[in-house]
């Protein structure tokens, strides 16, 4: 049977052809590609068939038109999407390409390309129409390697081919700054070996230039779409010429070609003058893309293609690709993998939940640390086969979520959520969940995360909505919950009470203006204003006051003073007179009240603040409020009613200087409350509010720290503990929003009039039910009624976020339903979270754990520290340091992150502050460092007690390290050889040479550093020892002594050195997973099975213990690391006489003949690792002249020689002639020492600094001294 073949139009520019021949390449089928050349001029027939290219006749001979058709069959299923809903995706974005990209992309490169005549107003609205797609896409694709799943589909090939001519001609690399995400992913797919085959090397635009038209039939070849609006009209007959037409066409021909090869030449002559610009160039885009990918056709859950032989050098993405996938369609993140729940685990349980990230967020570091670690941990735990679940979940993030909703609602309709309606605006966040929400679980999945994904949770999901209510309930039925009118943290901007941890501490230093959401000019705080009040019945007397919030003295209600003070004795009884509305306010006697402070007395105002508020309630005072929900002012005598709060703040002050009542305002260090989520400034409001009671489960929770049942580590954090628990206040849980759980609480109107009607904040009128029909008829009984006398009017009101994410470590099993998974997980094992929310969730978990199930939700709580910039600064967006770890992992430039700060919501001077910041941190933004390097560096910098002060350039120094890991496997895999079968039991360390005991003596003492940090959260201590092992022990020392070993005659050792190479490699493997789960599995992969039955991944391989790895002689390990030391001496003479290249014979002085056997022992050794020419061994006898020397411990001294192999005259010269500088340098210290007034008025800082720069440089002039004094014997 004839193979099927591809018809295509040879134009160069025809970007149909390129998106084919890419799928053709990736079917690899058996097609003939045939190309057709263009038809002659009126040939109609021949045009309309060319306008079918290009096209496909297959073997059965049916016939396929068109680019996207024919690109649908030749592409791998695969490719077109693993499931139904990828192929819906996968044809959404073919579609987009066809209708949405080509005709911008088409109309902006053709005419560059002549290929249409150039019209101004239609490039610059396909350059519009570009600029729009490419910020749709870089969007799209920020989270995303490719555009659907995680393989390049037909998705790519169409958008990738539609973008080809822009990136090759008219894309500039300062369009393409702000791109960043676009660029990465279009370099990613035309390096793909298929798109290379097909459209060989794309090189990206670094200059506009236009380019000369190729002969053409017509439009028709360059894709039909593309060019409708301009297609050349075909007549039936060509119409005749005549002579003079033909004389002009001949003419104008001639005209063309002069001017064609005048181009050419030119053309010529730039690419000659400008040779170097273009090398450099494409070198630069070389190094920025810098990834070798995995290119082997992989369906995503199918396991990895690990028989192609290793990359050269390590490259994150070729790693880190398909291994996720395959884990997770394999179950090994489940519990139940080889163990089942019901029954109790033979080895342990270890379950963690994973602390619920906000669904409007995007991870940054501060998550990335908390997910390297639980990962870490979950992954050890599974490794020692534990039954082992980490929980993943999101929070509906009550408040931001609304914020965030409302916003696009605004934006794209220009309506509020009021306009909708409570259910129709839900819908609409419900939308916006399904369409971002999984943003954050994205995230995790490229942090190699092994959570069991099938047990993912989202706090607003039935099951834990029902937790809820069931939990409200309960409380409200005990009296644990109650209604109260109270103060609240209120944000105007959002009609809503707020939590202490959504209000940002704002400290000021003295007067400020700050912006204020609706207002038009910036409001002034950190002033102190001081004003009179006067005694009733007296005309002189008077109290002074002072303020900050000289707005809230319309609600005074009296003035306050120490019991004790002095000043005012005279004014018990007294009163003092409101100015302006003849307001009797008494003068009240209170120890809260600072006599030093100012005048020692101060204003009262019950409603609007809290210390206020309790001097009220102490002393019965009249609680006003000024304030409604919206900031305005209420309550309060003209002409202050209905004003804007902070309008009135200026009118109040003009009054009071006015009424002669004003004495002064001056600078005054404060701080702000300002609402993180609207940037408003905070006030305190009576409301009426659901509160929690809080002192019966904070003692609970106090005493099981207490008595050991809960640990909290490290200790530090005890003391605060205690603190909150023993002074807690009870907890408001009501919030005014729409989003969130409703509180399922009625207030009762009983039509019966023996029953006084309720009001709003008396908690007697008010019943919880999981319905309403529940609550009719509780409140039926409460009041004695039959039901239909009753009326419910369900609370407007949410709950706090926090209560819900209180419930989660059981809510997410079922609870309060008793499920499998509530009796195998409930309780947890661990709680690891950062200790900035050790109150507002920690505590609370505990507290509702103990109440509702009677158990503590964890044994142990491990609190990580706060991820700072490498200067010690706390993450801040407006300072340009919060990192998405996706850029560290991929890389980002500069530009790239300057693009991300102009999405934010970062006013114009925080924007180019933090511009400031990202150049001095990253000048060249980014480098691509890898999961692995991420994980392992954040672990490496967790140390107990201390904040993390996080360098991206030590993250990098990790990336080099997985090269070192990469090429020592390499070097081992080839060492082992092809054929190499490990043996089935661990060899006895005896059988081997003495390198062979004292690596697996370093490996055994590895292993128990491992196994005793992660016991002790010891972060630091396990990778310390894993990188220690492998970069200084196994890859420096133990490999190096192998070289001479495989490449000798000794067989027996050879096989010996080969299975210890082996374990090395097995168990140094194992211990690095948790930490470097891609790297870990690829190598491991690689590597032979010392049985078929092993386990089919590390990530399910035992985590190695002591006890099968007890090979430690400690005696051995003095030995080696005293060898070492005579080896780092001898390394440090070739240093210094620069003997990089040439090996030297080296004498051993031994101080005894103990020694000298010793390091005799050694010799082939010390020998190999020093580059030594040969080494002997004294002990009575005299080394040779013409050696340098250098003391490597009290026992041994090294004699390396130098006579023949340097030219020791110009040595000396070199030497003299800086021993003369140094002496200079020494001489003019001394000089600035000695004088007389240097010790009086130099500081001591720079005296100690002085002295310390004089050490170093009479150091240096002795080694200069001992040099010339060497190399003078040597002449």
């Amino acid at each position: 049977m004839a193979s099927s073949a591809l018809y295509v139009s040879p134009h160069p520019h025809n970007f149909q052809n390129a998106k084919v021949l890419v799928a053709l390449e990736y079917g690899r089928s058996k097609t003939r590609v045939v190309e057709i050349r263009g038809p002659a001029a009126g040939d109609t027939r021949s045009q309309l068939a060319m306008s079918r290219f290009p096209s496909l006749e297959t073997e059965s001979k049916l016939c396929i038109h068109g680019a996207t058709a024919v690109a649908h069959y030749l592409a791998p299923y695969r490719m077109r999407g693993s499931s139904g809903k990828e192929a819906s995706l996968v044809q959404q974005w073919v579609n987009f390409a066809d209708s949405e990209l080509l005709q911008p992309a088409c109309a902006w490169v053709f005419p560059v390309l002549g290929l249409l005549k150039h019209n101004k107003k239609d490039v610059e609205r396909a350059q519009l129409d570009l600029k729009k797609i490419l910020l749709f896409l870089d969007d799209h694709l920020r989270l995303r390697t490719y555009l659907v799943g995680e393989g390049v589909t037909l998705a790519d090939i169409a958008v990738s081919c539609s973008l080809l001519l822009p990136y090759k001609h008219v894309f500039e690399p300062d369009f393409r700054k702000p791109y960043v995400n676009v660029n990465r992913w279009f370099l990613t797919c035309v390096n793909q070996a298929e798109f290379t085959r097909a459209l060989g090397a794309v090189r990206l635009c670094e200059k506009m230039v236009p380019v000369t038209a190729d002969k053409c039939t017509g439009p028709q070849q360059l894709g039909q779409k593309a060019l409708s609006p301009c297609r050349v009209p075909l007549a039936e007959e060509p119409a005749k010429k005549t002579a003079a037409q033909l004389k002009k066409e001949a003419m104008k021909k001639e005209k063309m070609e002069k001017f064609l090869q005048k181009q050419d030449k030119l053309k010529e002559q730039q690419q000659q003058r400008q040779p170097e610009k273009k090398a450099k160039a494409e070198k630069k885009e070389k190094k920025d893309l810098g990834v070798i990918t995995y290119d082997v056709p992989t369906t995503p859950g199918e396991k990895k293609d690990v028989t192609c032989l290793m990359p050269d050098s390590y490259s994150p993405q070729y790693v880190e690709a398909a291994w996720y996938p395959w884990w997770e369609k394999q179950g090994f993140f489940k519990p139940e993998y080889r163990h089942d729940i019901s029954k109790p685990a033979s080895k342990g349980k270890f379950m963690i939940c994973i602390p619920p990230p906000n669904v409007t967020g995007s991870l940054h570091l501060g998550h990335a640390l908390t997910n390297a670690i639980q990962d870490s941990l979950t992954r050890w735990h599974r490794m020692r086969g534990e039954m082992t679940l980490w929980n993943p979940g999101c929070d509906h993030a009550g408040i931001a979520t609304q914020v965030v909703v409302e916003k696009r609602l605004w934006r794209q309709s220009r309506r509020t959520r009021h306009d909708l309606g409570r259910q129709s605006f839900i819908e609409e966040v419900w939308k916006w969940k399904i369409e971002k929400g999984d943003r954050i679980y994205h995230q995790l999945r490229k942090l190699g995360s092994s959570l069991d994904w099938d047990r993912a949770c989202f706090t607003m999901d039935p099951k834990l909505c029902q937790a809820v209510e069931e939990a409200f309930i309960r409380l409200h039925d005990e009296g644990v919950i109650y209604r109260s009118t109270r103060l609240v943290n209120w944000s105007c901007t959002l009609n809503s009470a707020i939590s202490d941890i959504e209000v940002d501490k704002k400290e000021l230093t003295g007067r400020t203006l700050l912006p204020v959401p609706n207002y038009a000019e910036k409001v002034e705080f950190g002033v102190l204003v001081s004003f009179a009040y006067k005694i009733d019945g007296s005309d002189d007397e008077e109290v002074v006051v002072a303020t900050t919030r000289i707005e809230t003295m319309l609600g005074d209600s009296a003035v306050a003073v120490h019991s004790q003070d002095p000043r005012y004795q005279n004014l018990k009884g007294k009163f003092v007179v409101h100015p302006f509305c003849d307001r009797k306010m008494a003068i009240v006697f209170d120890d809260f009240v600072d006599m030093d402070f100012g005048t020692g007395a101060v204003k009262i105002t019950p409603a609007h603040d809290q210390n206020d508020y309790e001097v009220g309630m102490r002393h019965g005072l009249e609680f006003i409020n000024i304030m409604d929900d919206n900031g305005y002012l209420i309550n309060v005598p003209e002409p202050f009613l209905g004003m804007k709060r902070f309008d009135a703040r200026k009118a109040v002050l003009e009054a009071l200087i006015q009424k002669g009542l004003f004495k002064d305002v001056k600078e005054n260090p404060m701080v702000v409350p300002v609402c993180s989520r609207s940037k408003d400034i905070v006030e305190p409001l009576l409301k009426p509010q659901w509160y929690v009671r809080c002192a019966e489960m904070a003692k609970m929770a106090a005493d099981v720290v207490r008595n050991g049942d809960l640990k909290i580590i490290p200790e530090t954090h005890l003391k605060t503990w205690f603190n909150w628990m023993d002074n807690i206040r009870d907890w408001c849980i009501s919030r005014q929003l729409w989003w969130g759980h409703r509180t399922p609480a009625y207030f009762v109107t009983v039509s019966d009039p023996s029953v006084p009607a309720g009001e709003d904040a008396d908690g007697n009128y008010w019943v919880s039910g999981q319905t309403e029909e529940i609550a009719r008829r509780k409140a039926a009984r409460k009041f004695s009624v039959s039901p239909d006398q009753i009326s419910l009017r369900q609370d407007e009101d949410v709950l706090d976020t926090w209560f819900s994410s209180g419930l989660f470590p059981f809510s997410i099993f079922g609870w309060p339903n008793e499920t499998d998974d509530l009796k195998a997980f409930y309780p947890g094992t661990l709680l690891e979270t950062g200790h900035d929310i050790l109150f507002f969730w920690v505590a609370r978990m505990v507290m509702l754990g103990l109440k509702l199930t009677g158990k503590l939700p964890f044994k142990e709580v491990y609190l990580h520290a706060i991820v700072r910039d490498s200067h010690g600064r706390k993450m801040s967006k407006s300072l340009g340091n919060v990192i998405d770890p996706l850029d560290v992992i991929f890389g980002i430039t500069l530009e790239g992150l300057y693009a991300q700060l102009l999405e934010s919501n970062l006013d114009p001077v925080e924007i180019e502050r933090a511009k400031a910041g990202q150049k001095s941190d990253y000048p060249d933004g980014i480098p691509e460092c890898g999961t692995d390097a991420l994980r392992f560096a954040l672990c490496a910098y967790t140390s107990q007690g201390r904040d993390i002060n996080l360098d991206v350039n030590r993250i990098l120094g990790y990336r080099h390290f997985c090269n070192k890991l990469w090429n020592a496997t390499k070097f081992a895999i080839r060492g082992l050889g092809e054929n190499f079968t490990p043996e089935i039991a661990v060899q006895d360390p005896s059988r081997g040479s003495l390198i062979d005991r004292w690596v697996l003596s370093r490996l055994s003492h590895a292993v128990e550093l491992c196994n005793r940090g992660f016991l002790q959260y010891d972060f630091p201590g396990v990778t310390t020892a894993t990188y220690n092992f492998w970069l200084y022990e196994l890859c420096d020392v133990y490999l190096e002594c192998l070289k001479p070993v495989f490449g000798g005659s000794d067989e027996n050792a050879a096989h010996v050195a080969r299975n210890v190479l082996y374990t090395c490699l097995d168990v140094g493997l194992r211990l690095l997973s948790p930490f470097m789960p891609y790297v870990t599995e690829e190598l491991y992969q690689r590597l032979p099975r010392r049985s078929s039955q092993e386990p089919p991944s590390i990530t399910v391989t035992p985590y190695p213990e002591c006890e099968q790895n007890g090979w430690r002689d400690e005696e051995l390990d003095r030995n080696v690391e005293f060898v070492m030391s005579v080896i780092r001496a001898i390394r440090s003479l070739r240093a210094d006489y620069n003997l990089t290249k040439t090996k030297a014979d080296c004498y051993l002085t031994c101080s005894d003949e103990n020694t000298a056997a010793l390091v005799n022992m050694f010799s082939s050794y010390i020998q190999t690792l020093s580059s030594s020419k040969s080494v002997s061994i004294l002990v009575h006898e005299e080394c040779p002249a013409g050696c340098a020397l250098a003391i490597a411990s009290d026992r041994c001294t090294v004699h390396l020689m130098l006579k023949g192999l340097i030219d020791a005259e110009k040595e000396v010269l070199k030497l003299r002639n800086k021993q003369s500088d140094v002496q200079k340098q020494v001489a003019k210290l001394r000089e600035k020492l000695s004088k007389t007034d240097y010790q009086t008025k130099v500081p001591q800082k720079i005296q100690e600094m002085d002295s310390e720069k004089l050490k170093q440089i009479e150091t240096e002039l002795q080694k200069v001294e001992d040099g010339i004094k060497t190399f003078e014997k040597l002449i």
